[in-house]
């Protein structure tokens, strides 16, 4: 179940990532590079770092071709995506959730320490979408905005302390989804944020 959730999310996340390069006004390569970045660069990048090699997604062409196909396919349907934006928002939900147990199954096998695999599981869910803001010049959301980073963070530590007590795979990835997509989407619905450091001149 998890590998057919991860193509729908990269999917949804390569068109994100073309979307916000069309806010830009980026030709047709730069939106198929952002949408490219934008749905393969959180694993990408948890692979450099925990030394996982060769990168995933050199071996498996086809998520190449899907979240380039992704990105420019949202070039002609630009027009319609606002009716598809509660969508996109489970979607997305659904792709950091998925991001982040995978993350973390990953640096499991390759015998992280628990630190480790939470940070493997939430530099993937959340680090696609960091190099698309700031590749397109903007402070990172999933940094500012509701609550995302921390469920991933908490998708994460549920993850974990389901395999400790040895709960079946399939139950724990239900659990694992259920919770963070109702932990994100009631952050949506109620705006719910932690608190903002707002630090400058005359503060203090």
């Amino acid at each position: 179940m998890l590998i057919y959730v991860y193509l729908i999310a990269i999917t949804a996340e390569a068109m994100s990532g073309a979307l916000a390069a069309g806010r830009r006004n980026m030709d047709m390569f730069g939106v198929a590079f952002i949408a490219f970045i934008t749905a393969l660069g959180g694993g990408t990048v948890r692979d450099m770092l925990l030394g996982n090699y060769p990168v995933t997604w050199t071996q498996h062409p086809m998520y190449i071709y899907l979240t380039i196909s992704a990105g420019l396919l949202t070039m002609v349907i630009a027009r319609i995506m606002h009716h598809l934006h509660s969508l996109f928002l489970v979607l997305d939900a659904m792709g950091l959730i998925a991001f982040t147990v995978i993350g973390c199954d990953v640096a499991l096998k390759l015998g992280y320490s628990t630190p480790v695999v939470i940070m493997a599981g939430i530099t993937t869910g959340i680090f696609g979408g960091i190099l698309r803001d700031l590749l397109c010049n903007r402070t990172p959301m999933v940094l500012r905005k509701e609550l995302y980073a921390s469920v991933s963070l908490l998708v994460a530590l549920l993850h974990l302390g389901l395999i400790r007590l040895g709960v079946n795979e399939d139950i724990n990835l239900l659990a694992s989804f259920s919770v963070g997509l109702a932990l994100r989407l009631s952050a949506i619905r109620w705006s719910l944020a932690l608190p903002v450091f707002s630090y400058g001149p005359g503060r203090w």
